[in-house]
């Protein structure tokens, strides 16, 4: 990779010959400015106010604008002789918690690069000093005719540098929070929790600018005369406002659950069930007393139903064998007065059956 800038840092009394790299790439696609009626490119030109006149590169310099339009002309001899002591040096200052830095001050990230085999010794040096110590170098450079703020940490087995804007360059968010007060339920927070969880890691490497890649492919077919106008992507409308809060977190977690291939069985079983119409008491109870009974044939009801048949016929002749046996007993301890009554009664009806009626004259 070829360096942008080539200095020292500056580590107390040690000093470390390095290279700046860029260590980010922008692979946002350009264009050009054309004529819409010829296809010809538009230009831009260079020309000065006064004379009207095109001014070449060369005849270029700074000027600083004051308030009433007037320019004050500044020239590199004029910022050549200002006392600029990280000019050629990456100074560091003092060593932080990394926790410490404000995301909203990261700038542009660099690679330095440890320049000779000099280098190599205090760099590894300093390296592993941030490795063990967990912490970040805060530093002072000079880049592109301005003082910079910089953290130095490790990545792998190099350090990166990544610009910081100075303090006072971060703006307050006045007025950008919501002016209503507005009360979260622990419900709505169990939701949103569950949808952070649901949605789960995602791995960096894996994400990819599409825009681009339809771009690409757009030029590519135009330049290869086989173009076809892409269809257009349905856009759900954004910007309305939320009616339900809680319905749309639910229907947000049911839907990342199914994109991660969750809840499905789960899901399917719902809707099986809300399909499901069930029959009112009513109707079967009428439906029942009117329709026969019908019979049992076969299977395990026809078989159970014969059971118990069984079991009352079988039921039934132990009581009526315990009812005789009672009556034998009671009979017999009764003695013979009863016996001979009873002889005399079965006599007696005999009589009378054998004694034939006798008809009546008309």
């Amino acid at each position: 990779m070829r360096s942008i800038w080539n200095g020292a840092i500056s580590f107390g009394l040690v000093s470390i010959p390095i290279k700046l790299v860029n260590a980010t790439e922008s692979h946002s696609i350009s264009f050009r400015q054309i004529h819409l009626a010829d296809g010809g490119r538009v230009r831009y030109r260079k020309v000065c106010e006064l004379d009207g006149e095109e001014v070449p590169a060369a005849e270029i310099g700074k000027g600083y604008e004051e308030a009433d339009g007037s320019i004050v002309p500044i020239t590199e001899d004029d910022l050549a002789q200002l006392p600029l002591a990280t000019a050629r040096t990456i100074e560091i200052m003092s060593f932080v918690p990394a926790e410490e830095i404000d995301p909203l001050q990261m700038d542009a990230a660099y690679y330095l690069a440890a320049n000779g085999a000099t280098a190599a010794k205090p760099y590894t040096l300093l390296r592993e000093a941030l490795k063990r110590s967990r912490k970040v170098a805060i530093a002072k450079y000079a880049l592109r005719g301005r003082e910079r703020l910089g953290m130095l940490r490790v990545v792998g087995d190099v350090i990166a540098m990544h610009g910081l804007l100075w303090p006072d360059e971060i703006r307050e968010p006045e007025g950008v929070a919501p002016e209503a007060s507005v009360s979260v339920r622990e419900a709505e927070l169990d939701l949103a929790d569950a949808l952070m969880a649901t949605l789960g890691d995602v791995e960096l490497g894996s994400l990819k600018d599409e825009y681009r890649e339809a771009v690409e492919e757009l030029i590519a077919s135009k330049a290869g005369g086989a173009f076809e106008p892409p269809s257009e992507a349905a856009v759900e409308p954004a910007g309305g406002q939320v009616i339900d809060l809680m319905a749309a977190l639910e229907k947000s977690v049911r839907a990342a659950k199914a994109s991660r291939g969750e809840g499905e069985a789960a899901g399917a079983a719902a809707e099986g069930a809300a399909e499901v119409t069930p029959i009112r008491r009513k109707r079967a109870a009428s439906a029942s007393a009117s329709a026969p009974a019908p019979k049992a044939v076969g299977g395990k009801k026809s078989t159970a139903a014969s059971a118990k048949k069984t079991a009352a016929a079988a039921s039934k002749k132990t009581t009526t064998a315990k009812s005789t046996s009672k009556a034998t007993a009671s009979g017999k301890a009764g003695g013979t007065k009863s016996t001979s009554a009873a002889a005399k009664k079965a006599a007696a009806g005999s009589k009378k059956a054998a004694t034939p009626r006798k008809r009546t004259s008309a």
